[in-house]
């Protein structure tokens, strides 16, 4: 066997997880139906130590709560747990508290989360 031939390249970190991050992606950010106040309780796939009950009223504790269902999240997670105009209203910050590789593949699936779509709103 040609070592040379049968030599793949692996995909760096980051590659990695994009693709992660991109195979969690709702098919379109009106799929994120989730509650807009109140106590949310978070599964423990989701936060796994520590505080798991977030308040919506209260910005900080929404922040917490959209921060862990986007890095920690699975699918089905992210539409039972974040809303759309939540996200999008706290993204100028939130962008800021995650990782790049979440940033990245949410702002490149939904040009609503681009940088600059609000103020050309």
């Amino acid at each position: 066997m040609d070592l040379e031939t049968s030599f793949q390249p692996m995909p760096d970190a980051a590659e990695v997880l994009r693709a992660r991050y991109a195979g969690r992606l709702p098919a379109c950010l009106t799929d994120l139906t989730g509650p807009r106040h109140g106590e949310v309780d978070l599964p423990l796939h989701v936060v796994w130590s520590g505080l798991r009950s977030f308040d919506l009223d209260r910005p900080r504790s929404r922040m917490s709560l959209y921060r862990a269902v986007l890095t920690e999240g699975q699918r089905q997670d992210l539409v039972t747990f974040l809303d759309r105009d939540l996200l999008i209203s706290q993204w100028p910050v939130l962008r800021t508290l995650i990782s790049r590789s979440i940033r990245d593949v949410w702002e490149a699936a939904f040009s609503e989360l681009a940088p600059g779509a609000a103020s050309a709103a």
